[in-house]
């Protein structure tokens, strides 16, 4: 008897519901799609490609309707002899300065032993070695810049890239640059000569509503999922619940695709409602464990102390009595404390993050206006997250529990 078999009730395709995967048509982005393809016609024509920068929250559709345009425009265009197109794709995620994007833009046009050491070079040498590159490709080059808004403040190659031609460092080479980024505030955070040239073209990808997430769903499920395989209403749901939280489509499937787990895992053949509110908690905790683990040490330290309080039976809690045992612990663990306004800033995330609730109290003139915090999640969840920081001395009623 065999100890796995494959699924024939749930999942027909179940890669359909990843967020990796690239659907064979847009749904519910027709006028971003208009844009878009408006904003690329020079590319088609053989002239100069205009910047384009798309902005919008996380799982709005920007990369893939990014991935279906460029794919097309790449197909279209090979009929014409005086257009010579290349796309590369850098995702700037763990990149913080224009020095890191370029180094990291030439290692991705090189050959893997011949790629260029992260640090070592001037800026300005690095650029020179991305625009000799550049120039060996030729033709026209459309440089998308994913997630673009992690390079911060630091901006000098979106400034330099889409001029190099003007300024006489690429002849043969017509660049295009499209950034793409999930912070709405970072175009207004660009240096004006930065957003004069990157944002020829903005196109904004607003949240997505329930019907067109409903749409979404709906498309891939025809796919992914058997027939029969979700109760009347699951599909609805899952949109609604989605639309009221971030209006995200990945969110969506990724509920969806959540409740098929538990419903394949509990041996049943039909995804009912009580799956996707089980997703949801479940999602809802990982997502919570998740933004626990990627905080600063400071913010792992704030944790720490709030927590020690909290096993205590001591919250909710005020700043005044957090930060002493703050700075306690992070003299214990050989950090130097950050001052209390400071701290306050990281125990101000905790609460944005789902982790702590944050109460606002005004005793009027002899008290004045605070803040107490306590827990929003189980503590025993909280425990685990800690016990896997490194280098921080835990005080030993946390310990005790970890």
């Amino acid at each position: 008897m065999s100890t796995f078999s494959r699924d024939t009730e749930i999942f027909r395709d179940e890669d359909m519901l990843r967020e990796d995967y690239q659907p064979e048509s847009i749904t519910a982005r027709e006028e971003e799609l208009e844009a878009y393809k408006t904003a690329l016609q020079p590319v088609v024509n053989g002239a100069q490609p205009r910047n384009i920068f798309l902005y919008g929250k996380t799982g709005v559709g920007k990369t893939a309707v990014s991935r279906y345009l460029l794919t097309r425009l790449q197909q279209d265009t090979a009929q014409y002899d005086d257009v010579d197109l290349s796309v590369v794709w850098l995702n700037c995620t763990n990149l913080s300065s224009s020095y890191q994007v370029a180094v990291n833009l030439v290692n991705e046009l090189r050959e893997p032993d011949e790629q260029i050491s992260t640090t070592g070079y001037p800026q300005q040498r690095v650029f020179d070695i991305l625009y000799e590159e550049l120039e060996s490709i030729g033709g026209t080059i459309l440089l998308v810049f994913d997630e673009i808004d992690h390079i911060g403040s630091d901006d000098e190659i979106l400034y330099e890239l889409p001029r190099a031609r003007s300024n006489g460092y690429l002849e043969s080479v017509k660049p295009g640059v499209i950034g793409i980024s999930n912070d709405f505030g970072f175009r207004d955070e660009l240096s004006p000569k930065v957003k004069d040239t990157l944002c020829e073209e903005e196109i904004h990808f607003p949240p997505y509503q329930a019907p067109e997430l409903e749409a979404i769903l709906q498309r891939r499920v025809d796919g992914a999922l058997y027939d029969n395989a979700t109760a009347a209403g699951v599909i609805s749901l899952c949109a609604a619940l989605s639309a009221q939280d971030t209006g995200s489509a990945r969110q969506a499937l990724n509920l969806l695709y959540k409740a098929g787990e538990l419903a394949r895992a509990a041996g049943e053949s039909t995804i009912i409602e009580s799956h996707v509110h089980e997703a949801r908690d479940a999602l809802e905790q990982s997502q919570i464990e998740h933004g626990m683990r990627e905080l600063t040490r400071h913010g792992h330290l704030a944790l720490v102390a709030t927590l020690d309080l909290a096993l205590q039976d001591a919250t909710p809690a005020r700043v005044r009595d957090i930060y002493p045992r703050y700075r306690t612990i992070a003299e214990h663990s050989d950090a130097d404390p950050l001052v209390r306004r400071r701290m306050h800033d990281h125990l101000a995330d905790l609460s944005m993050l789902g982790i702590l609730d944050r109460w606002a109290r005004n005793e009027g003139r002899a008290g004045g206006q605070y803040y107490e915090y306590e827990f929003k999640v189980d503590l025993t969840t909280v425990c685990e997250v800690v016990a896997d920081f490194e280098g921080i001395s835990l005080p030993d009623t946390v310990a005790r529990h970890t």
